[in-house]
């Protein structure tokens, strides 16, 4: 089968991908809805909504500099260098991601629409001020240093929208897909889920990469069942001998 899905990216025309927890889980980032989730230690409705934030932003705040110092801590694994080095093939026009972590951009990869926002960048809640984070915040929670409101996480809470540009771009990118490449997500969250539905609809291939049986299975064309970390390195190692790069 990877032989087979190295010739679909090939011959693709417009290649994209969707990823999601799991790729980041083999960096040693935990998933949400694994065994091993973060939801099964904490309830969402505590951590990651605008009530919880507004409720108790020193708990919430708390959590999120144990994230951030889980993300500055990890390092991009196999399957992150694999999607960058289709890019930089040429072969994969954009990379989609629910993750809001920066290991795909660590990993070389520069076409990225992050759906879910950014747990490295903070937003000042009253003002337009935003920042990039290279640690977690000393103060907590943080002060804005423009207005001293505070700040809060750069990513989407649980009741709030996928930011308008962000999405538009995903959806647009999933029009013009001629095969998605979808890789350690469940599909279960929306509108993330929709996109490889998006692509389907016209007829087109849907590729996915996952542990397990997920949302997204009933509609692959191809299922290859195993780590992204192992299997994205296989196939781009099959491209580069089908185009003669070994």
């Amino acid at each position: 089968m990877i032989e087979k899905v190295a010739e679909v990216i090939l011959k693709s025309r417009h290649l994209i991908a969707l990823t999601g927890a799991g790729i980041s889980a083999e960096s040693g980032i935990p998933t949400f809805r694994g065994p091993k989730g973060l939801w099964k230690r904490y309830r969402p409705e505590d951590l990651a909504t605008p009530e919880a934030f507004a409720r108790n932003p020193k708990l919430v705040w708390e959590w999120y500099a144990w994230r951030i110092n889980l993300v500055l801590n990890a390092k991009p694994n196999p399957a992150h260098y694999a999607l960058a080095e289709l890019e930089k093939m040429n072969l994969l026009k954009m990379l989609i991601t629910q993750n809001v972590d920066d290991l795909h951009e660590r990993a070389g990869s520069k076409k990225i629409v992050h759906l879910h926002g950014e747990i490295l960048k903070v937003v000042c809640t009253r003002c337009e001020y935003e920042a990039r984070l290279n640690a977690p915040p000393k103060e907590i929670p943080p002060k804005c240093p423009v207005c001293q409101a505070l700040l809060r996480p750069g990513v989407v809470w649980f009741g709030e929208p996928i930011p308008p540009a962000a999405l538009s771009l995903a959806f647009s990118e999933a029009e013009m897909a001629d095969v998605i490449l979808v890789v350690g997500t469940s599909g279960v969250v929306m509108p993330a889920g929709q996109i490889p539905y998006i692509v389907k609809s016209h007829g087109d291939i849907v590729i996915e990469i996952n542990i397990q049986e997920s949302a997204i299975t009933p509609i692959a064309d191809f299922f290859i069942k195993g780590r992204a970390g192992e299997i994205l390195p296989r196939i781009v190692d099959e491209i580069k001998r089908k185009i003669g790069c070994f």
